[in-house]
Parts: structure tokens; sequence; C-alpha cells
């Protein structure tokens, strides 16, 4: 299914949908329950979390990195109140740690962006050529689901944002879509078919995202289990937006995956490891496996093969970025 996606993404499809019609109606008194069930208790302001981060002035001829946050409500960093909670935030003081040198963090995203916000977030980190961006992540497809945007229509989208960027010369890391299936007050059967459409639409992603030249960590059912022993600390008040915790595990998810397609990343982490069922595969494979398991990196590998497009899979240990909570941007 997911192949199928991204082919009519590729080649102009939109019919192919992540729902059969006939279970709309069915569930669309679990959508409006849902709506009024989760959504409450989230800072209407998002945390202006933009500066420079690492606090060691950039030496002659090597300006800081620029990282670029796109995306929606979960790039943005909606549900905590601090600067420094947000994931952007964690991810430039890693990325500033890692490399050494200072790192300034803008951001596009926006709460309740869909796929199609893209086109115009990538206008904006590319309006002016000179101050391209090192590396742009983006975190989106959790409001493709909830608006049933068709999947391909959503991957078209995500898939043009990379590769204008890449052709830009950004690098992109992409977190793709949530398990929405892991909201505690969704009930079933919305919640057997937000888990399926969002796996679907998340492998979907990472095929159109690798054959732009991106790469993809699936963000999946991240806080699943953690939050069923811990449901008040990795969601926020809304019960829908992640917790400061919640978004520090997500951030250490992405961080080594944000580090490697810069070159930063240890050779030997880089190496496919048999005994974690890391290695080469054809991309809707690797696109499949990764959707399934959180945490999960996909990358471009070769050009082609027999069966497609081939991908490098990587299950990298997740890394605490920081015991402590990173200290708010200079300037903001």
């Amino acid at each position: 299914m997911a192949r199928r996606i991204a082919a009519g993404a590729a080649y102009g499809g939109g019919g192919i949908g992540l729902a059969g019609a006939a279970t709309v109606g069915l569930l669309m008194a679990e959508v409006q329950l849902a709506r009024r069930r989760v959504g409450i208790g989230t800072p209407d302001r998002v945390p202006n979390a933009q500066g420079l981060y690492g606090g060691i002035s950039p030496t002659a001829g090597e300006p800081p990195l620029r990282l670029m946050m796109l995306g929606d409500s979960t790039a943005a960093g909606q549900g905590v109140h601090r600067a420094g909670q947000t994931p952007g935030a964690l991810l430039a003081s890693g990325l500033a740690a890692v490399a050494e040198r200072p790192v300034e963090l803008g951001s596009v995203a926006a709460p309740g962006a869909c796929s199609d916000d893209l086109d115009r977030q990538v206008a904006l980190v590319l309006a002016d050529p000179g101050r391209v961006p090192d590396i742009c992540v983006i975190m989106i497809g959790a409001n493709d689901v909830t608006h049933r945007m068709p999947a391909t229509r959503s991957v078209r989208h995500l898939s043009g944002a990379v590769r204008r960027l890449r052709t830009a010369g950004a690098e992109v890391v992409v977190g793709t879509c949530p398990d929405l299936g892991t909201i505690e007050r969704v009930r079933q059967p919305l919640r057997w078919l937000a888990r399926r459409t969002s796996r679907q639409l998340a492998a979907a992603q990472t095929i159109g995202v690798v054959e732009q030249g991106g790469r993809t960590v699936s963000l999946g059912d991240l806080l699943g289990p953690e939050f069923a022993q811990n449901p008040r600390e990795l969601f926020g008040p809304d019960n829908y937006h992640p917790s400061a915790e919640g978004y520090a595990t997500a951030a250490m998810a992405v961080l080594p995956s944000v580090c490697a397609a810069l070159g930063l990343w240890p050779a030997e982490e880089e190496r496919p490891d048999a005994l974690r069922r890391e290695g080469f595969l054809p991309v809707a494979r690797a696109a499949a496996e990764a959707a399934s398991e959180a945490g999960t990196e996909v990358a471009a590998a070769m050009p082609t093969g027999p069966r497609g497009p081939w991908a490098l899979l990587k299950r990298r240990r997740r890394r605490r970025v920081a015991e402590a909570e990173p200290t708010s941007p200079s300037g903001v």
C-alpha cells in the first residue's frame, strides 16, 4: 500500500485513500468524540526558540551551522511553555555539542499545518539564496490523517518540499507521521484505523523522501510503550501534543540522523550492524520496517536495483542529549 501511495504521488494519482469509504460513516462519531476529548489545555502561544545555540564564538571561516524546523505543531513545539523544551531547541543544543560549533536555529513550522503548507514554508526558507540552511528537519503528517487528506496528495507535497530543499543544497531529515493510535483518549475502532492509517502514511512518506535524497526517522509509536506506564509524563495537558519529556524522547531519536546527514556521526556508527538487523533493503521494504519500529532511520543507498531503489536501514541507539534542559538561545 505504501508503494502504491508513493507511486500515485510521483505520477499524479490522487485516488488512493487510507480508509475504505464504507468505514467513514461508522467512524465519524468516534472522530467527533475524540476531538472533544483532546486538545484542551494546550498553551496558545508556541515558545520562540529561534536563535543561536552553543555559546561558542564561531571561528574565522566557520560560521554557525544553520538548522531550520518545518512542519506542524510538533515541529514548532506546541504543548510546552519554555523555548528550551521545544524539539528545535533540543536538536540545536545537541547538534552544537556534537559539532563543537554554534548552531543558528530558525523555524517556519506552523501549528495545524498539513503537508500542503510545506510549499509556503519552503518558500520562506529559501527566500534568501545566500542563507540556505545546512540542515532542515521536517515533522509532518498527523494533521493530514485527522483532516483526511488523500495520502497521495500528502506525499506529493512532502516529496516536492524535500526536492526543493535538496536542490538548494540543504540536507533534509523528516520525522514521519506519528502513530495516532497511541493517543489514550482515541477509542476503538478509531484507534485501530488511526494506527493503520498513520503507519501507511509514514511508510509512503519514507519512500517519497528517500527517493528525493532525504532521510527519514520513524516517530511511530515512539511514545507508546513509555506512555502506557507514564501517561501523564510524555503527553501534555491536552493529551495530544507531547510534553517536555515527550519532545526530548523524539529529539533523541532524530538527533543521530541530523548529525549523520552532516557527516558528524562516528564512522563506526555508520556501518550497518547485522546484530541489530540493519542493512541494505529495497526502499519499500525498508519503509515498511521503519514504520513498524519507532526510531528507525532510512536513507538512500544505491540508485536502483531489480526491485527498485535501495535504502540503508539503521536502528540508531537513542542517546540523551544532555541531562539538563538546554539554555535559551542568545537574544531570545
